[in-house]
């Protein structure tokens, strides 16, 4: 059965995906603050026709360990929203996704920013919505410290809800043209007055309806809180997936929860990440990934495994011996929870696990050809895993060159992704309805 095409994301990462992508040859060392960089990247991605570019962000250094502070490959990036809004005017096409949470910002500023990108882009921004779960951050904003898992999902959908109702607040046509007798038409300007647990909110935005509606909305909850923020709310949800079983699953989850909100399952696009390397053959490809795990310094893997398993430290163990038992968290519970699958059910060590997560984070990994990229893709496209794929190229520029280059003309050989875009904004290239 035809499934149509798959969608594709650029997710941008400075240097690359792989920790110790800043070591490599290849490497641009200013990566992390070089326009020209990200100009290109972007670009590079629309040239190759994908539906979005995507940015993470933190409000705060990404390590507390000076060794992962020190020899990490994020160490300084530009805030998500000013570099989407340079990349707007240098590209025509593309997606312009940035990541902002609602933990310690509030909803009129986020919708107004949002709402300015959109109109800057021609109807391209979407919101990456992500609850702050780092004590670095809370220790920035909060000094209560960090909130609890309920209470910041608590906290997000009064917030989606708000910010929903402030770009619907304004319908199309409100704000006149010159020359007439008033600026708007009030009769299509509809106040807020949002009084919840969280926030009070008022006022109108000043922006134009969205030329797309409303702004795209993108979420990456895993657990069952935020898996129905997503079915409720989002127009894309990014996963993270180690077999394609998992990503089946989690496919299954999300897409069942559609229907109580009114929604089909062509409203939300699940989109996984895949970290690809890819070369001519597959010895060439094997070695490319070899070349970037030798790069990594077992501290900075191991304290990187620490770091999204929640703990302190992990010194107190044997590297080669398995990973222990590991209390709850309150901060990203479902990455913990994939860690310690992925370790009981490859027997690996805590020296292979943490090499094995530091290539992307605990997303999908695929080394290969073109074919080979291509018929992993495929199967878990048309398996019912996946309606595109976040692509998350260990190391800029070369590896998202490669895939554009060598992968793309592959996937479109066999009809499952496009030649030129559909539309002009992202919501026309996604295939998503704005929500109502």
């Amino acid at each position: 059965m035809s499934r149509g095409q798959m969608k594709l994301g650029a997710f941008l990462m400075a240097g690359g995906h792989h920790v110790a992508a800043w070591r490599h040859p290849d490497a641009h060392a200013p990566a992390g603050t070089d326009i020209d960089h990200f100009i290109g990247l972007a670009q590079l991605a629309e040239r190759g026709k994908f539906d979005m570019i995507f940015v993470e962000d933190a409000a705060a250094i990404r390590e507390r360990n000076p060794e992962m502070a020190s020899q990490a490959g994020r160490s300084t990036s530009f805030e998500p929203l000013s570099l989407l809004a340079a990349l707007a005017v240098n590209t025509t096409h593309i997606g312009l996704v940035a990541t902002a949470s609602t933990t310690y910002t509030e909803p009129y500023g986020l919708a107004r920013a949002f709402a300015t990108l959109d109109q800057l882009s021609g109807g391209r921004a979407g919101w990456n919505l992500v609850t702050s779960a780092s004590e670095l951050e809370a220790e920035n904003f909060a000094s209560s410290g960090l909130r609890p898992h309920s209470e910041r999902y608590e906290r997000a959908q009064e917030f989606a809800d708000a910010a929903l109702a402030l770009w619907d607040g304004v319908e199309e046509g409100a704000y006149l043209p010159a020359g007439g007798d008033s600026f708007a038409d009030r009769s299509k300007l509809h106040p807020l007055h949002h009084q919840g647990k969280h926030f009070a909110v008022e006022g109108i935005l000043e922006s134009p309806r969205s030329p797309q509606g409303r702004p795209i909305m993108v979420q990456a909850g895993a657990s069952d809180v935020g898996k129905e923020l997503a079915a409720r709310t989002a127009d894309v949800v990014f996963a993270a997936s180690q077999t394609k079983a998992e990503a089946q699953a989690y496919y299954a989850d999300v897409k069942a929860r559609l229907g109580k909100y009114g929604r089909s399952t062509d409203d939300l696009k699940v989109m996984p990440g895949i970290s690809p390397i890819v070369a001519a053959t597959e010895d060439e490809a094997k070695a490319k990934q070899r070349a970037l795990q030798e790069l990594i310094p077992d501290a900075v893997g191991v304290a990187l495994l620490a770091s999204y398993l929640s703990i302190q430290d992990l010194s107190a163990y044997p590297l080669d011996g398995p990973l222990p038992d590991m209390p709850p968290t309150n901060l990203i519970q479902s990455r913990q929870q994939l860690i310690i699958d992925l370790g009981r059910r490859e027997n690996l060590s805590i020296r292979e696990l943490a090499r094995h997560f530091a290539g992307a984070r605990g997303h999908w990994q695929v080394v290969g050809t073109p074919v080979q990229i291509a018929d992993a893709m495929e199967e878990r496209f048309l398996d019912g895993a996946a309606d595109g794929f976040n692509v998350m190229a260990p190391i800029f520029p070369s590896g998202l060159e490669d895939f554009v280059t060598l992968v793309v003309p592959e996937l479109r050989r066999r009809g499952l992704f496009r030649s030129d875009y559909e539309g002009k904004t992202l919501r026309d290239n996604l295939g998503v309805a704005a929500l109502t």
